[in-house]
């Protein structure tokens, strides 16, 4: 045998076996030095190459070269390339004849060819050359093939990108129903890897579907089944009707690819993103019923809590609650107003810090609590909150607070001119605001006391103040003015701005008018109490 094959490796014996004289080729001893060279540099290469030569492109390759034809080889080695590759030859054929043609190369990258190697038409995908080797005459003898298989590289990004459509589609998905039916969508698109796909429904889920076989997942989630000659996958969907049974997912698996643990594990995943995408699905109708029914349960607390407002002749009195939110409809915020058997009128103000759940269950015992000690004394507002600190000690409520508990009265002369004492004690809040009948805006300063809940041998004082005719107080909590990044004081002086020249409006039409200057910031809840003594009539003034 020639020495020209001793690089040839394991494809040693393979030349020997061919009859190189009965080819277009003729016998090795005739040969030309272009194509000796060219299989020596070949043989020599650890890169997979074949020779196409002379006009027939007679195929001649190394080692390398064996992986990326299968099957075809050994009969490929000294065989015309349209023998060897009928399957291909309109895709291969006009470039080789380019090549020839015109000298110039060609360059491919991935490129399909659905090549007949392992005795079916396999989808594969090629990255390669095809280059002109020129004899001592400057003609064409034939063309070098250097190649690379990237079928492995394609198919995992064709599916990973097909996954990544998959899951987007289904992120934002929340019905059981819609998650599948898009799904069915989103697989169809690109048939490469899943020719025909379906959700079978258990009948129990009220569409009319084939069901799955019994049995048919005993050994696991994902079953393939070749037995009717094309395979075809059964992925099971946990919990996605509903009912007792499961959804199944199945897909015709492409007759052009080998089904080897690869695919299998594409499949999973695409099983998996469905599955994750379901139970995301479930979580969420999980969560919107517990808010569902929070917002039930707060809107009852809110409705017993947060009653309308105690009403005194000669007075208004207007409330307005604000949540934080609109899934936490009640929080630490409070507002009260109710008669004193010895006919005054308590105010309340308050707020437990938060807004959630906890915040309101603690603001509705220290609510009651205050009403409790309150009703029925004759005591100040100021020895109210001290009893109530007592009582929050002795019956454990640990938590802190502050308010503003004041008492509107009336004496004889007072009546007659119209005028109300406010007497009022603050526990750490924010100071009332006082707007006179002349438009003036001012705040009820005093100095800061304890919040409830910190000290319950705290001493308290009342501050007073006389209402004349067309005076009006508001309550307020700090949700109202506070926020991230503001300085305190300056919204309290931007309230007091507000308010200022707002003398003329009712209490109501205050607390509309507080509401509409304040949006809402989302970061807490808001309780607003407006007395207004109204102004006296036009009459009185000729008295």
């Amino acid at each position: 045998m020639d020495e020209l094959f001793d690089a040839a490796g394991s494809l040693r014996s393979a030349y020997a076996r061919v009859d190189w004289a009965a080819t277009p080729l003729g016998p090795v001893s005739g040969w030309s030095r272009t194509l000796r060279a060219a299989v020596d540099i070949t043989l020599h290469t650890r890169f997979p190459v074949t020779l196409f030569w002379g006009r027939e492109f007679v195929m001649v390759y190394n080692e390398a070269y064996v992986d990326l034809i299968g099957k075809k080889h050994p009969a490929a080695l000294g065989a015309p390339a349209v023998q060897v590759f009928p399957e291909i030859w309109d895709e291969i054929g006009p470039m080789l004849a380019s090549v020839r043609t015109t000298q110039r190369a060609t360059w491919a990258r991935n490129m399909r060819l659905l090549m007949d190697r392992h005795g079916y038409p396999e989808e594969c995908f090629f990255t390669f050359s095809y280059s002109a080797v020129l004899g001592a005459g400057g003609q064409v003898e034939g063309i070098v093939d250097i190649a690379s298989e990237t079928t492995e590289q394609v198919l995992s990004q064709r599916r990973l990108i097909l996954l990544a459509e998959l899951t987007d589609a289904l992120g934002e998905l929340d019905e059981p129903d819609q998650i599948l039916d898009r799904t069915v969508t989103v697989l169809r698109r690109d048939p490469h890897d899943l020719p025909d796909v379906d959700v079978l429904l258990p009948r129990a889920a009220g569409r009319p579907s084939p069901v799955a076989p019994p049995a048919l997942f005993d050994e696991g989630d994902v079953v393939v089944d070749d037995s009717a000659g094309v395979a075809v996958v059964w992925v099971r969907l946990p919990e996605a009707s509903g009912t007792a049974d499961d959804a199944v997912l199945v897909a015709q698996l492409s007759q052009h690819l080998p089904v080897d643990e690869s695919y299998v594990r594409f499949v999973r995943l695409v099983g998996a993103a469905v599955t994750q995408a379901l139970h995301r699905a479930q979580t969420r109708q999980a969560e919107r019923r517990v808010a569902s029914l929070e917002r039930e349960l707060s809107e009852k607390l809110q409705r017993s809590l947060l009653t309308r407002p105690a009403q005194r002749e000669g007075l208004e009195v207007a409330v307005r609650y604000r949540p934080a939110t609109e899934r936490a409809r009640l929080g630490g915020d409070w507002y009260d107003s109710f008669l004193q058997p010895d006919g005054s009128l308590a105010l309340v103000i308050g707020d437990v810090a938060g807004h959630d759940r906890q915040a309101a269950a603690t603001m509705a015992q220290i609510r009651n609590l205050l009403r409790g000690v309150a009703y029925g004394t004759r005591e100040s507002p100021a020895a109210v909150l001290t009893d109530l600190d007592t009582a929050m000690s002795g019956l454990r409520v640990d938590a802190f607070a502050t308010a503003i508990l004041a008492r509107v009265t009336q004496d004889e002369p007072q009546t007659r001119s119209g005028q109300h004492v406010l007497v009022w004690a603050n526990a750490g809040h924010l100071p009332p605001v006082l707007v006179a009948p002349d438009g003036t805006a001012g705040l009820l300063q005093a100095p800061p006391e304890m919040l409830l809940g910190m000290d319950s041998g705290v001493v308290r004082r009342d501050h007073r103040v006389i209402l004349a005719p067309g005076s009006t107080v508001v309550l307020y909590t700090d949700g109202l003015i506070e926020r991230r990044g503001s300085v305190l004081d300056e919204g309290l002086a931007h309230l007091v701005g507000t308010l200022a020249d707002r003398h003329g409006m009712t209490a109501e039409q205050m607390c509309d008018h507080l509401l509409g200057r304040y949006p809402a910031s989302g970061e807490d809840d808001v309780a607003l109490v407006v007395l207004r003594v109204p102004p006296a009539p036009a009459a009185d003034y000729h008295r």
